[in-house]
């Protein structure tokens, strides 16, 4: 079996690169100020405070019903 090129190496690095994108795979981190970062999502994570997660995961119902309501005025990513 042979040892695959340099180009071959970069083309396969883009290309899981480009499937991690597509798959949004998430990570979370404490960070130095104690709040709990969300890695994923966008270009910089989010990080909120404790508190600050509980109180929107127990809003997430409502939501996810604005989200929908509202539908037609978001911009929506293919």
């Amino acid at each position: 079996m042979t040892e695959p090129t340099y180009e071959e190496l970069k083309a396969r690095l883009a290309e899981l690169e480009a499937q991690k994108q597509r798959t949004g795979n998430m990570s979370f981190k404490v960070s130095d100020k104690g709040g709990v970062s969300v890695y994923g999502l966008g270009r910089f994570p989010v990080t909120l405070y404790y508190e600050q997660w509980t109180k929107l995961l127990d809003r997430a119902q409502d939501l996810r019903d604005f989200l929908e309501e509202n539908k037609s005025k978001l911009k929506l990513k293919e």
